[in-house]
Order: C-alpha cells, then sequence, then structure tokens
C-alpha cells in the first residue's frame, strides 16, 4: 500500500492535515489507534465545554434579576449524556469529511518502520505494511502523572478519566493550577462541589499575564474555590487526604475525588524503530519551522512536537502549514502567533506579547486598559471584574492583548488578525463596534491608548505630551 503521505494521529492536527493533503490531490493514509478527533474532540476540549457551558447556565440563572432559580438542580445522566452526545456528533462529521474527501483511514496501532514505512497492528490484529514519500507524526499528548504515593489509588483522577466518569462529589482536590486544572474548578464549582486548587508555583495560570492570574484567583476566592499557591504536594492517602507542604509546613486537605493536573507528555513511546528514530528531547520530537524531523521524509505536529503550545488548534495550523509544504503550496500561516484561550467565567483570552514579555525582549511599549466594569453588556449580563488590554509598540502597532471578559474567547481572534496584519491602535479605533456588545472594550482599549477615553477616567498625561 503506497501513498504520498502517512498520518499517524487522527487528532486536530492529523485530520485537518489529511483533508486538505487530499484536497491538493495527495493520496493520504491517516492512521488512528482510538477515535477519531484525539483528545480535543473526546477527553479534552469538547467534552469540558459542554459541560462549562451547562455550569454557566447554572451560574447566569442564579445570578439573574427575576429567574426564581429555587428549584433548580442539576441532572448528572443528562449531563453526561449531552457530552456524550456533542462529542459523537462532531466525530461522525469529521468522518464524514475524510471519507468525502477520500482519506484511506486505518484503525490500529501504527509503528514507524522506516523514513517512508509504517507498520499498522489493526483492530482486528491482522498486520499491514504501509509505504510512503512522508510520514507525518500527530499522535498528540497524555496526561502527566507524577510519582507521589498514592497517585494511583482509587479516586484520583486524570483529566481523562473525570471527563470519562464525571463523578458526583462533595469535595475535589485539584493538583495543578494551569489551564486544565482551572477550567475544571470552574466546573465542579458551579455544580456545588467543594474546590480546592493546589498549586506550585506562586501564582494559578503561570504562564499567562501576571494581571490575570491575579483577577481570576480573587473572583475563585470570592466563589469559594480555595487556592493554594507555592504548595507541593508530598503524599495521596488512601481516603484522599491531600498532604502537602507549604512556606515550610506540612498541612492536610480532604476530598472524595482527586484530580491531577499537572501537565500533559508527548505520545512518543514505542512509536518509531531504532534506524528512523528523530531527535527527541524529553519525549518530544524536535522540529524545523515547517515540521521536519531530523530524519528526512518524517515530519511532526501537535503535542508530540517541540516549538509550540499545547492546544487543538496550534495543532491545526501546524497540519495545514505542513499540508501545504508536502503538496508545494503556500500558506501564510504565522505560527508563531497562537491564541491561548482559559474557558473560565469571565472567560480569558490572550495573543502576542504581554507587556513584561515586551519589556524583557527591550522593546519599548505602550498600554490601553478598559475596565470591562463599564461595559454596557458586561453589567446586564452579570460578569463579574474584567479588563481588555493592549498592547502596541511606539509606532502604535498591536504587538499583544489580554482579555478577560465575557466571550473572551471569540473576540481574541480579532486581535490576533490585527496583529498578523501589522494593524495600528489607530485602524482598531476606526472600526465601529456595535453596541451593546463585549467587542466594545476592544475599541475603549484602543481610545484609552490613543488619549481618548469615552468611558474610562483620563489618564494623566505624561510630561511632553
Amino acid at each position: 500500500m503506497k501513498y504520498d503521505s502517512i498520518i499517524l494521529g487522527g487528532g486536530p492536527g492529523g485530520y485537518v492535515a489529511a483533508i486538505r493533503m487530499a484536497q491538493y490531490g495527495l493520496q493520504v493514509a491517516l492512521v488512528e489507534a482510538d477515535a477519531i478527533g484525539g483528545t480535543c474532540l473526546n477527553r479534552g476540549c469538547i467534552p469540558t465545554k459542554t459541560l462549562l457551558h451547562t455550569a454557566e447556565v447554572l451560574t447566569e440563572a442564579g445570578h439573574t434579576a427575576g429567574v426564581l432559580s429555587k428549584e433548580m438542580a442539576l441532572d448528572w445522566p443528562a449531563l453526561r449524556a449531552r457530552k456524550v452526545e456533542v462529542s459523537d456528533t462532531l466525530r461522525g462529521g469529521i468522518e464524514s469529511l475524510l471519507k468525502a474527501n477520500g482519506v484511506t483511514v486505518l484503525r490500529g496501532q501504527g509503528f514507524v518502520t522506516g523514513a517512508q514505512s509504517v507498520r499498522v497492528t489493526l483492530s482486528d490484529g491482522s498486520v499491514q505494511d504501509l509505504e510512503g514519500e512522508n510520514l507525518v507524526i500527530a499522535t498528540g499528548s497524555r496526561p502527566v502523572v507524577p510519582r507521589i504515593p498514592g497517585a494511583q489509588g482509587k479516586g484520583v483522577y486524570t483529566s481523562d478519566s473525570l471527563l470519562e466518569t464525571m463523578p458526583e462529589l462533595k469535595r475535589l482536590t485539584i493538583i495543578g493550577g494551569g489551564v486544565i486544572g482551572m477550567e475544571f474548578a470552574s466546573i465542579y464549582q458551579a455544580f456545588g462541589t467543594e474546590v480546592t486548587v493546589i498549586e506550585a508555583m506562586e501564582r494559578i495560570l503561570p504562564p499567562l499575564d501576571k494581571e490575570l492570574s491575579q483577577n481570576l484567583s480573587m473572583i475563585c476566592k470570592k466563589r469559594g474555590i480555595r487556592i493554594l499557591t507555592g504548595a507541593m504536594v508530598q503524599e495521596i492517602m488512601p481516603d484522599l487526604t491531600c498532604r502537602y507542604s507549604q512556606k515550610d509546613q506540612v498541612q492536610e486537605v480532604a476530598a472524595d475525588g482527586v484530580l491531577i493536573a499537572i501537565g500533559r507528555a508527548p505520545n512518543t513511546a514505542g512509536l518509531f524503530d531504532e534506524n528512523c528514530m528523530p531527535e527527541m528531547e524529553r519525549g518530544r520530537i524536535q522540529v524545523d519551522a515547517v515540521g521536519q524531523t531530523s530524519v528526512p521524509h518524517i515530519y511532526a505536529i501537535g503535542d508530540c512536537a517541540n516549538g509550540g503550545v499545547q492546544l487543538a488548534h496550534a495543532a491545526s495550523a501546524q497540519g495545514l502549514a505542513v499540508a501545504a509544504h508536502l503538496a508545494g503550496k503556500p500558506c501564510e500561516i504565522d505560527l508563531q502567533l497562537v491564541p491561548s484561550c482559559v474557558y473560565v467565567s469571565p472567560e480569558i483570552a490572550s495573543v502576542g506579547l504581554t507587556e513584561a514579555e515586551a519589556k524583557a525582549k527591550g522593546i519599548p511599549v505602550q498600554t490601553g486598559k478598559f475596565l470591562m466594569g463599564a461595559n454596557g453588556k458586561s453589567l446586564l449580563t452579570n460578569q463579574e471584574r474584567g479588563f481588555v488590554k493592549l498592547v502596541a509598540d511606539e509606532s502604535g502597532r498591536v504587538l499583544g492583548a489580554q482579555l478577560m471578559c465575557g466571550r473572551a474567547t471569540d473576540m481574541i481572534g480579532e486581535l490576533t488578525l490585527a496583529i498578523a496584519s501589522q494593524l495600528t491602535v489607530e485602524q482598531i479605533a476606526s472600526a465601529i463596534h456595535p453596541h451593546p456588545t463585549f467587542a466594545e472594550g476592544i475599541a475603549e482599549a484602543a481610545d484609552t491608548l490613543l488619549g481618548y477615553p469615552i468611558h474610562t477616567a483620563p489618564r494623566a498625561k505624561r510630561s511632553g505630551n
């Protein structure tokens, strides 16, 4: 069986690359050992956002004037069924698209036997050898489980197993205050669970802008989520009590369930024969700007490769870029400009440089921030504290944006386009944003940076201005 491209992994990187390559006229085989759609569709983005939607409805109903919510209750079986239904529907659509575009899908475990060959152990136990002009590795990642006593015990979950079972819990301890941990904290708190987050770093969401982290921490504490930073878990006891150290003191927190959410590791173990093993670092395949590994004809994209954030849309963009490269087509996607989204309430989104990152690079910047408490849509929908912040260079060209507000994850697309197109703050301000919308905050932040705020008190003018 000979193909132009063989792709290992049917997640958002692999299936997008497969469809685009087929559209370019290439003969493509896609090998997937599990469900099409990968972690994002089956154990990540889509299931968690389905749950978060229910969490948001519950929270909003409880704080909306004129709504009597005393009789509201969570139907756990219906919630679990809805989670499965959404993933099944989307997966069916992707499978139909793969078929319609002529992609050959093989259900089984792939093993790279050479730079242009793959052996697939199919789900029925049979073995099939494939040859391809190029191979694309898109095998994704899996949750990391630390080597601490009790981490494998009953009632201790990863994001995969927690989403699979969705247990009803009175008390949940989450180890890890990153994106995954904080999204689950938001979900379970809305469902009435007492939530404690234990984070080893000095703040939650450590990679993001410090102001975003601080605001979310204050909102979480207001909602009753207990956040312990600078804390290291030493042991998970059989009764699910977590023993941790904080400021040289050993303390404990009891729970009915423990979620470990400290990160994800690449799925590359046992994937390659020794004769075609590409360069790796801690299991992550090393690639260049177009996804090429150290082995000719072998490419890697998504979570299993270096050089990017572990996000579904980043993997998809890399898949499109590799497809264009192998088909000899142009591709203008900026793989370095990847928006980051956190689906808590209010939502968090960022793209480009933060003010601190720009200063660390020696880039003089100016910023404009609009507090969303003065935004009509935020007020009428009972949003918590939030803001829109723009970072621009001295010429006014937009370098970055940080948003914490309703629909921030939808609005970040406008600012990603602005940065990619090298637009200025003046150009953003010149576009009419409809009223009342959350998106007005973008224009307000631009006006603030320009020194002509409408709904923000003017800043003191700098000397010489």
